[in-house]
């Protein structure tokens, strides 16, 4: 760890794997919580490199619970949090509408950290099993397009981090990495940000990771996802270039409306709202939906366009085909638990 630090210490960027031999010792406990915290801090100072972010990245997978027996393409859409809207579970919700559009979706996420409630907490409350092994996370993905990995289940090794990122008390380069440490070789993602000026960085980490295509967003009032209050900032991967785009509520044919009109609640209130959404009602959390999910069903190169993807989302919900997806996972709970799928 001393040459890391002594090299961001004098304003120089750490290789690949200089991040990723650093890392290591983090996860194994071999690095002081000293170390931990000066290694953070100084790589924060200086502003986080895409090889950094990509070989911090690769440590974390390798330290996975492996899957690796899942066929076809498989795609991600979570978001790095940390936007402060308040809003619903997006995401989640967006997930089970792309799966019932015909993509496989491993959908990581977990409890509530910088949010009201997270992920895990509201398929928790709908009765989903949250602690999968990878041979039930590979089936579910085979049988049902759509798994959740949980990632404390997921990632056993980050707990050794977890007291120096409490104790640092300002967002760090882990603030940026949960979207990326999926243990599944994804082909395709959508990747939320709550960092407009991080879009391009987080697109050549994507690339440096090997995803086909990917769509990183900062929505309207720069949260970590699509919203109808105004402009929306997409930096689009494909063919292993960039560009970027902007995207307003109307060029993608819906409604305008304010964050105040996404705002969630707790568990309770979001499972709610995830519901309503998958019944097919009408309104702001239906609409705000349809636009994540149609980037996330572009971003997995299903079409060509957005707005092509915002109609396969309606049809996903409007067919009950999104919501077979979550009544499914529910279904199966009982089964995970005794150990059998």
């Amino acid at each position: 760890m001393k040459s890391q630090l002594q090299k961001l210490m004098a304003g120089e960027s750490l290789s690949i794997e200089e991040m990723k031999e650093a890392a290591g010792l983090l996860f194994t406990g071999e690095a002081s919580d000293s170390e931990a915290g000066a290694l953070l801090g100084l790589l924060a100072l200086k502003g986080e490199t895409a090889d950094e972010i990509a070989g911090l990245v690769q440590a974390i997978r390798e330290k996975s619970v492996p899957i690796k027996s899942v066929r076809g393409s498989v795609m991600d859409n979570c978001g790095t949090g940390g936007d402060g809207s308040k809003s619903f579970n997006i995401s989640t919700a967006s997930a089970f509408v792309i799966a019932g559009a015909g993509i496989k979706i491993a959908k990581h996420g977990n409890r509530s950290v910088s949010s009201q409630t997270g992920s895990a907490d509201v398929l928790e409350h709908l009765g989903v099993a949250l602690e999968c092994t990878p041979e039930q996370t590979e089936e579910l993905l085979e049988e049902n397009n759509i798994a959740f990995l949980f990632a404390p289940y997921v990632h056993p090794g980050m707990k050794q981090v977890m007291k120096v990122r409490k104790d640092l008390r300002v967002p760090t380069i882990f603030n940026l990495i949960g979207p990326l440490t999926n243990p599944i070789e994804l082909d395709t993602q959508l990747m939320g940000i709550y960092r407009r000026d991080k879009l391009e960085l987080m697109g050549s980490v994507l690339k440096r990771l090997g995803r086909k295509r990917a769509v990183i967003v900062n929505g309207a009032g720069h949260m970590d996802e699509l919203s109808l209050a105004g402009e929306n900032h997409l930096v689009i991967l494909d063919g292993g270039k960039l560009h970027s785009i902007t995207l307003t509520p109307e060029e993608a044919g819906l409604p305008t409306y304010s964050l105040e009109e996404i705002t969630g609640g707790d568990a309770e209130r979001n499972a709610s709202i995830l519901m309503s959404i998958l019944r097919g009602d009408d309104g702001p959390f239906r609409d705000t939906v349809l636009l994540n999910a149609g980037v996330g069903i572009f971003a997995s190169g299903r079409t060509d366009t957005i707005q092509e993807g915002i109609q396969l989302a309606k049809e996903s919900i409007d067919s009950g085909a999104a919501m077979s997806k979550l009544e499914f996972l529910i279904r199966k709970n009982g089964r995970l638990e005794r150990g059998v799928v």
